[in-house]
């Protein structure tokens, strides 16, 4: 009897693509690619580009608001524009304004932001409305909110200064958005503060305190219980736990949020102009730009002026990442 051998078939191995098929494939993905990128390269050459560029060749130019039009795009270059910015009285003390309001608004505005997310960490009832309401602040117009705040300190008629002279034992109303500074006794010792200038940065801190509470939020949530419930058994404290528990995993959104509260605060504007409109000590570098280009219709030296803010800004967010980012690897480690 004869036994058939079966021959198990073999698995067909796959052929070999063509180079040149290859290579058009690629081809396509590649023409694919450019046409989906196109578009946003071409808004971002319009809306961000061009007027960089048209920044930098004003800034170099004598340009006047009434000749702007008859201008050449290329005209006779000149370091006149910087020489009158950094020559100019107010320049070096609307730098150090500018720093001050900056450094203060973005630490207060995280720091009371943090303390929010802290606070309505724990489930509660009301805490969805509650957090709702934190909301408000920095989705409410700018011009409502400074107008709110104009009538409640206004030395007139504001309902600060009535509940101080009735319930604090003020002297007299306080001028907080027109008085330069003020004088304080603390434990006998008597010093002045710039009141103005500490309102806004109050306003600052109000207004954008939602925007770290977000963040700091989202990323509370995500921390495990497991760790805090742990250090809690080993006996450590609030204050413990905070420290080395929470405080690590927050610094690397601390540090993101301390980078874009800077940058947006040293080019703020409206919220400065529309409160004291850059009096009583709150000049800052961007409501001096305003007043080149509207004040003095000299256009060549707002541009120079901004450009002057960009360089100070960019400096100091080198230093800002050089220790901060060495701070942010030194916690994660």
């Amino acid at each position: 009897m004869s036994t058939r051998t079966r021959r198990t078939p073999q698995p067909s191995q796959p052929r070999p693509r063509p180079a040149a098929r290859r290579g058009g494939n690629a081809r396509r993905e590649n023409r694919a690619g450019l046409a989906f990128v196109t578009p946003t390269v071409l808004v971002v050459a319009v809306v961000v580009v061009l007027p960089i560029a048209w920044t930098v060749l004003l800034a170099f130019q004598d340009a006047r608001l009434i000749d702007i039009q008859s201008m050449d795009l290329f005209g006779d270059w000149t370091l006149e524009n910087f020489r009158e910015v950094f020559g100019s009285p107010g320049f070096w003390p609307s730098l150090w304004t500018t720093l001050l309001y900056t450094v203060g608004a973005t630490f207060g505005s995280i720091a009371l932001g943090l303390a929010a997310a802290l606070a309505l960490r724990r489930p509660f009832r009301g805490r969805a409305a509650l957090r709702g309401s934190m909301l408000l602040p920095y989705v409410a117009p700018v011009v409502a909110v400074a107008f709110a705040w104009e009538v409640a300190l206004s030395p007139q008629y504001g309902l600060v200064n009535d509940w101080g002279t009735r319930f604090l034992g003020w002297d007299e109303p306080i001028a907080f958005l027109t008085a330069e500074s003020h004088d304080v006794e603390v434990l006998g010792v008597g010093f002045e503060v710039p009141l103005a200038l500490l309102t806004v940065i109050a306003f600052e801190t109000w207004r954008y305190f939602p925007f770290a509470f977000l963040f700091l939020m989202a990323r509370l949530q995500a921390v495990p219980r497991v760790l805090e419930e742990a250090a809690t058994v080993d006996g450590a404290t609030l204050t413990q736990r905070f420290r080395y528990i929470l405080l690590p995993q927050l610094m690397p959104v601390i540090a993101v949020l301390s980078v874009l509260r800077f940058i947006m605060t040293f080019n703020k504007f409206d919220d400065v102009y529309l409160l004291t409109g850059g009096g009583a000590g709150t000049d800052v570098v961007a409501v001096r730009v305003y007043d080149f280009l509207t004040a003095r219709y000299d256009v060549g030296s707002a541009a120079a002026q901004a450009l002057v803010l960009a360089g100070v800004l960019t400096v100091l967010l080198g230093v800002y990442f050089a220790f901060l980012g060495r701070k942010v690897q030194e916690e994660e480690s």
